[in-house]
């Protein structure tokens, strides 16, 4: 038996004007579709992401799982492969093979590396250039080449522009028996407070402090990001960048295609239907199957969507002012008063 529980509510908090996100991800190019599924991801999310953060509307944040070695385990070859400092921090082996390629332990460096650039660049207030960084990382240092190394990694570093210096103190002696504060601050946001709950797969994004589940997409986590917003501060880039469900079948809401009227609005959270507003007269109805000025004006916007005509400087209209009188055609006139309303010569 499935039980289905149908929350209605919005899914994602609104706490301020600000989305607050964290990606999981890693710097591994060998662990087949999955790896590169993150990367592609990256390259083609990195143009948004970097105007999110830049303008304010974000506060992103990488993240990278480690786990770590047992105690007793600590010397032993496996161990020694996939961990560094000690067992503290592992991963597992990029081809699942101790015998040839790159190490657990040369992966778990790189993440770091990855994470100390962010931290470097962003107490330079340039938290941005993380996207640069493991995107062209990918591009010139993959494992598939033999390049996954320090010294690729520190010329696309240089190339950016953010002191390496500064990295490699954040890096710190892989070798040596002590805590690195990066990955063991990493370890501990690992563990979920709260609603998050733990991190346990790659890749996981959280917005807003809720795990997102679903396509690792551009288009789907741009959506998913923008749902943060409180409503009416979303930024631009939320609605130049949706797909357009008004355009078919002018999603399923009213419209007047005379005068170009629609009850259709599209925003980043799924099309509206809610009558429109004309030269400054909000129109009343449900947006489904009727909307229309209030009152006095029905007939001032678009003749109440009734027949109208100039004929020798004077101008008729079928349309009434008292809505339940609907489209009729004026004195001297007949015919069915929306679509036409021919002129009776009483001479006759």
């Amino acid at each position: 038996m499935v039980n289905v529980n149908l929350d209605w509510t919005e899914a994602l908090p609104h706490p301020d004007e600000r989305v607050e996100y964290e990606f999981w991800t890693n710097s591994n190019d060998e662990c087949g579709p999955k790896c590169d599924s993150q990367i592609e991801f990256v390259k083609n999310f990195k143009g948004a992401a970097q105007i999110l953060e830049q303008k304010g509307y974000t506060q992103f944040t990488p993240h990278y799982i480690t786990w770590y070695c047992p105690e007793a385990f600590v010397l032993s070859k496996q161990c020694k492969s996939q961990c560094i400092n000690h067992g503290r921090y592992c991963a597992p082996d990029p081809e699942q093979d101790f015998s040839k390629g790159y190490d657990g332990k040369d992966v778990v460096v790189q993440n770091l590396r990855q994470a100390c650039f962010y931290k470097v660049a962003n107490e330079s207030k340039r938290p941005w250039l993380w996207w640069d960084y493991v995107t062209d990382f990918s591009i010139r240092c993959p494992m598939k080449e033999k390049k996954y190394t320090k010294e690729c990694a520190d010329q696309v570093i240089q190339s950016i522009g953010v002191d390496l210096k500064k990295i490699d103190k954040c890096i710190g002696d892989t070798e040596a028996d002590v805590e690195n504060e990066v990955l063991k601050a990493e370890q501990d946001v690992q563990i979920g407070k709260g609603s998050r709950g733990d991190v346990t797969i790659l890749p996981t994004l959280v917005i807003n402090n809720r795990q997102y589940r679903g396509k690792l997409d551009k288009g789907a986590i741009l959506k998913a990001i923008c749902a943060g917003f409180e409503e009416t501060t979303e930024p631009a880039i939320c609605l130049s960048e949706e797909t357009n469900e008004c355009l078919e079948n002018n999603g399923g809401c009213w419209q007047d295609r005379a005068a170009n009227l629609t009850a259709c609005k599209d925003t980043f959270r799924g099309r509206v239907c809610e009558c429109p507003v004309v030269q400054g007269v909000k129109f009343v109805g449900d947006g489904y199957t009727h909307c229309g000025a209030p009152g006095s004006l029905r007939c001032e916007i678009n003749s109440g969507g009734c027949w109208k005509k100039t004929q020798d400087g004077t101008t008729f209209s079928a349309c009434a002012e008292d809505r339940s009188q609907g489209c009729k055609c004026p004195p001297g006139f007949k015919g069915d008063g929306v679509n036409s309303c021919e002129d009776v010569d009483e001479c006759k």
